[in-house]
């Protein structure tokens, strides 16, 4: 089986490294073009049999699977140039989270999914966030997710989802590290302790607390109520957190969002440039959750603690 990969850039050349490592795909069964030629070439040193393509319709001819590893605003150039040599046996795989399936099933004759990777993946880890459209059949579904599951976890959800859910996926590991880096600053800045030291006491301590939350069975609460004991140093911790944290991911939530709403139209634009613009899948993101019913609002922190919630 052959698959094509349009964009050998961060990620594209992460999932190729990835899919080789696992020994799910060999160097001769992957195709990879790129506007910048040597970055193939590049990658067809580092894997002998890999076939490199300055031309993207090139590429994708004969691949079972293609994945469209490009910018967002790239994909009607793109699409323009493999269109023609596309039919409706192939898959075809976006893994942008803004450019919708129902935008490449009107332009493409190929069967589409849609599926959004994380940098995790390169250590064989984290989940893989997997839509597919209408022409995808239950053997296609299978196919794209044994492969995935090489690499990752398989999680499918709908496409209204995809950006609450990549905050998570895909930008979560920016997130964790930023926030590691932060406490590994002032932990270097305030106590005897090296910054580097800091830092690796830091991710063994998300590894395991990782491995606790999925394969030891532990929610969030059930781990946090084991460690802070009241009147315990954890607690007080805790306490800060809660009235530092409190506003900040829905501030986060909202910004990727409106980020991601953005995006959409300027692809609506490019698309579709005699239509009104859309409504973007998240302009009704207060409704969903209303301050009122804010999840965070009603959330005690543990016995003991001192902590109090802050709306």
């Amino acid at each position: 089986m052959k698959v094509a990969f349009i964009g050998t850039g961060s990620m594209g050349s992460l999932l190729i490294d990835a899919f080789l490592r696992s020994g799910t795909l060999l160097p001769h069964h992957i195709c990879a073009s790129n506007r910048s030629p040597y970055k193939t070439k590049w990658l067809a040193q580092r894997h002998p049999g890999l076939l490199a393509y300055s031309n993207n319709a090139e590429a994708v001819q004969g691949s079972k699977i293609v994945f469209l590893c490009i910018k967002p605003l790239d994909y009607p150039e793109v699409i323009a140039e493999i269109r023609d040599v596309l039919d409706e046996k192939q898959i075809v795989v976006s893994i942008t989270s803004p450019v919708q399936i129902e935008t490449l099933e009107e332009a493409l004759p190929s069967k589409i999914a849609k599926i959004i990777p994380s940098i995790t993946h390169s250590v064989h880890s984290g989940a893989s966030l997997c839509m597919h459209g209408k022409r995808i059949r239950p053997e296609d579904r299978l196919l794209l997710e044994q492969l995935m599951s090489s690499i990752s976890t398989p999680t499918t959800l709908r496409e209204s989802e995809t950006r609450i859910a990549s905050d998570f996926s895909s930008c979560g590991p920016a997130f964790v590290a930023y926030m590691l880096q932060l406490w590994a600053e002032s932990a270097a800045e305030l106590t005897g302790i090296g910054y580097a030291e800091a830092i690796e006491l830091g991710s063994e301590m998300l590894l395991g607390t990782g491995k606790l939350l999925t394969e030891g069975g532990l929610s969030p609460e059930e781990l946090i109520e084991r460690v802070a004991v009241p009147g315990g140093v954890t607690a007080e911790g805790i306490a800060v957190l809660e009235s530092g944290l409190r506003g900040v991911f829905t501030r986060l939530i909202e910004t990727t969002h409106r980020k991601y709403d953005e995006d959409i139209g300027k692809l609506h634009a490019l698309f579709h440039p005699d239509k009104p613009e859309i409504s973007p899948p998240s302009a009704n993101l207060r409704s969903v959750c209303p301050e009122k019913e804010d999840p965070l609002t009603d959330v005690k922190p543990p016995d003991g603690s001192g902590a109090t919630s802050i709306s």
